[in-house]
């Protein structure tokens, strides 16, 4: 018997929504930041052999040189970044979402057996719940990543009135490494999020539109029997 259940609250799915856009917008302005000073390379001896991102990257994307634009919407939707995660975040502590979302001592183990069912090498997939291992590491990864990308952000920003920041990061330019090497996270994690949508069918897709999950429940009988009425 196919029953409806609710799966996601308002909150998870505007956070959810609202965090796509922001995200490619800041990762899109942030190429145009980076463009400005590409200094990722391979260079020995004075010869650049390798960059990370070639000319032909930039053209191929038509990412134009244009440094003010993009410190301007980066600037702007950091702000909306931000205020996003804390309202992720404190809802998932109020409500006790939390308690779906955090990995626990079997996760990583599971994790890894998730992937093999993933990859068809496996059969069975574990037992899970709301979220599977996969889920709880991955989902946990990328708000440990918004703190991350925030700290960074903000060493890079302003590092002399937050000097602090830029000490714990390891001093301004390895700041600006964690904080590319987080932009480079995300989108990893944007494509295998977006592939494991697809697999996942679409009453997955639409419990995060609508809250809402059909699942099949067996029928419960009408009327239960009692054990000391079957011995008699």
């Amino acid at each position: 018997m196919k029953v409806i259940k609710e799966k996601h609250p308002l909150i998870m799915r505007w956070t959810h929504w609202i965090n796509f856009p922001v995200l490619t917008i800041m990762i899109w302005s942030g190429m145009l930041i980076y463009w400005a000073n590409d200094v990722y390379s391979v260079t020995i001896f004075g010869h650049t052999f390798v960059r990370f991102f070639p000319e032909w990257f930039y053209k191929t994307l038509h990412i134009p040189q244009r440094l003010a634009e993009g410190m301007a919407f980066h600037f702007l939707f950091m702000w909306f970044f931000v205020l996003n995660g804390f309202f992720y975040v404190l809802y998932s502590i109020i409500s006790g979402e939390w308690r779906y979302l955090l990995p626990n001592r079997h996760s990583f183990k599971e994790a890894w057996l998730v992937l093999l069912h993933d990859l068809h090498i496996r059969k069975t997939a574990p037992p899970q719940g709301k979220y599977n291992a996969a889920q709880r590491v991955a989902y946990t990864a990328i708000i440990v990543m918004g703190f991350g990308s925030v700290i960074t952000g903000l060493a890079i920003y302003k590092p002399v009135q937050f000097y602090y920041l830029a000490w714990i990061c390891g001093g301004y330019h390895l700041a600006r490494i964690w904080h590319f090497v987080l932009t480079i996270g995300y989108v990893f994690f944007f494509l295998i999020h977006i592939i494991q949508v697809i697999l996942a069918g679409w009453n997955n897709f639409r419990a995060v539109i609508s809250g809402f999950e059909v699942v099949e429940e067996q029928p419960k009988p009408a009327i239960e029997t009692n054990s000391d009425d079957e011995k008699a």
